[in-house]
C-alpha cells in the first residue's frame, strides 16, 4: 500500500529523514511516554528498528476541562458546549440557544515549556430539532531543531491546527445523530528543497465524524434518574504526507469512541453521574516484517498488509494485529486487539447545576502506550459564565511526561432554561 508500505521500501538516508518526522509526532503525541499503541516498533532488515506514527495525534488530546476532569469520558455525558470533540450528536438535546467555550492547556511541560494547546468550540440552535456547531484547535510547538539530509541544522517554529463544522439533528425525543466536516493542517516540518524541487511541506487532510446519542429517564422509587449511550467515529479521512511526492504517508487518528452514562437525582439540588468510555484507533496495525533468507525479499512474519482503502483499513483494524505473545510463546490476535482499547471512567457531583466536583481514572495497556492516571476537576458558574478546571495525576508519579498537566475552560451559554 502506498500510504503505509512506502516507508518500508525507502532508502536508509530517507528513513532517517522520515524518522525525524515521526519524532515530531512523538513529541506532540498524548502517548509520548511510549511509542506504542497502534504506533508499533518493527524491523525490516533484522537490525534497524524504527517506529511507525499516526499523523496529527493532537486531535486525540482531550481539549476541555470538564471531560478531562473525568479522565476523558465524554461520549455520553450530559450535553455541553464542548460536545464537538466527544460526540456532536449531543448538541441536539442541549438546553440552550447558543454558546461558546474557550479552553487552554500547556502540554507535556516536563518535556518542554513551549507547547500550548488552545481550543474554541460553540453551537447555535436553529430550531428544536437542528443544531449547528463548530470548533477550532491549535497546538504550537514554538521551536523545533531539525537536521536535514545534508546535516544542516534548522531551527523553526511549527504548529498543528484543525477547524470543523458540524450538524446535529434530533430524530426522536430520545435519539439524535450528527455529521462533522474537518480540515486538518500539520506544519511540523521545515519546508525543504532538493535543488529546485520541493521535498517537504505541511501535511493536510480533510476528515469527517459520525455520531449518535440516545438518552432516556427512569424511575427509582422516590428519586428520578436518567441514562445515556453514545457512539462517535471521528477523523475519517485520508492519510497525511509531509513529502512533496506524497509517496510516504501516515494515517490520521480515526477513532471509535463508545460509552454510557447513568445519572441519579438525589433531590432537587443534588445529582451524581457515573460515566464510562472505551476508545480504539481504527488504524491498521503495521505488521512485523522480516527478510526471506533465500530471496532477500521483505516478507510479513505476523499481521496483515494494510489495505489502500481508508474504510477497509478501519474494518481491518479490528483483526490485523501481529498478535500478543503469551507465556507459552503462542500469539493471540484477540488479546492484542483488546490491549488497543483505552478505558476511561468518571464521576461528577453537581449542586444546583452551578457547582461540580469530578474524578476519573484512565487506563491504557502497558504494551500500547501505558498511560494510566487519575484526574480531578471542579466547576463554578458566575451568572452566565462557567469556569472549569481539571488536573491530571499520572500513576507513575513525577517521572511521567504528563505530570503537572492541567486544563482550564471558560464557557458562556445563552437562552438556557433558568435553574
Amino acid at each position: 500500500m502506498e500510504a503505509f508500505s512506502g516507508y518500508f521500501s525507502a532508502g536508509r538516508t530517507t528513513k532517517k529523514f522520515i524518522f525525524n518526522i515521526i519524532l515530531c509526532h512523538a513529541i506532540l503525541s498524548p502517548a509520548v511516554t511510549n511509542l506504542n499503541g497502534q504506533i508499533i516498533t518493527t524491523q525490516t532488515d533484522g537490525s534497524e528498528p524504527y517506529p511507525r506514527a499516526v499523523s496529527a495525534l493532537f486531535l486525540t488530546i482531550a481539549p476541555d476541562a470538564r471531560s478531562a476532569g473525568m479522565a476523558e469520558a465524554g461520549v455520553a455525558s450530559d450535553p455541553d458546549i464542548n460536545s464537538q470533540h466527544w460526540n456532536p450528536a449531543k448538541y441536539a438535546f442541549i438546553d440552550g440557544k447558543g454558546g461558546i467555550s474557550a479552553s487552554y492547556s500547556p502540554w507535556l511541560t516536563r518535556l518542554r515549556s513551549d507547547i500550548h494547546l488552545g481550543y474554541i468550540s460553540g453551537y447555535y440552535r436553529i430550531n428544536d430539532k437542528n443544531v449547528l456547531s463548530g470548533s477550532f484547535r491549535y497546538i504550537s510547538l514554538d521551536k523545533i531543531v531539525f537536521i536535514d539530509l545534508t546535516g544542516i541544522e534548522d531551527i523553526s517554529y511549527h504548529y498543528e491546527l484543525a477547524g470543523d463544522m458540524g450538524y446535529s439533528r434530533k430524530f426522536t425525543n430520545h435519539l439524535s445523530g450528527s455529521l462533522v466536516l474537518r480540515y486538518i493542517q500539520s506544519d511540523i516540518m521545515p519546508v525543504r528543497f532538493i535543488g529546485e524541487e520541493l521535498y517537504t511541506k505541511p501535511g493536510r487532510s480533510i476528515a469527517g465524524d459520525v455520531g449518535f446519542y440516545y438518552h432516556n429517564k427512569i424511575g427509582m422509587g422516590t428519586k428520578t434518574a436518567s441514562w445515556g449511550i453514545g457512539c462517535n467515529v471521528s477523523n475519517i479521512g485520508a492519510p497525511i504526507s509531509y513529502m512533496a511526492d506524497r509517496e510516504y504517508r501516515t494515517p490520521i487518528p480515526t477513532n471509535l469512541r463508545i460509552g454510557g452514562r447513568f445519572t441519579i437525582n438525589l433531590n432537587d439540588n443534588n445529582s451524581i453521574s457515573l460515566l464510562a468510555d472505551a476508545n480504539k484507533l481504527l488504524v491498521p496495525t503495521v505488521p512485523e516484517y522480516g527478510i526471506d533468507s533465500i530471496t532477500d525479499d521483505q516478507i510479513i512474519l505476523h499481521g496483515m498488509e494494510p489495505p489502500e482503502s481508508v474504510i477497509k483499513g478501519m474494518i481491518q483494524s479490528f483483526y490485523d494485529a501481529p498478535g500478543f505473545v503469551k507465556a507459552d510463546r503462542t500469539r493471540s490476535v484477540f488479546l492484542e486487539e483488546m490491549h488497543e482499547v483505552i478505558f476511561s471512567t468518571g464521576a461528577e457531583y453537581l449542586y444546583k447545576d452551578r457547582y461540580a466536583v469530578r474524578f476519573g481514572y484512565f487506563h491504557e495497556h502497558l504494551t500500547k502506550g501505558g498511560r494510566q492516571f487519575i484526574t480531578a476537576g471542579i466547576r463554578a458558574r458566575f451568572i452566565f459564565l462557567d469556569l472549569d478546571l481539571s488536573y491530571l495525576i499520572p500513576l507513575e508519579g513525577s517521572r511521567s511526561l504528563l505530570h503537572n498537566t492541567f486544563r482550564i475552560s471558560m464557557t458562556a451559554e445563552f437562552g438556557k432554561s433558568p435553574t
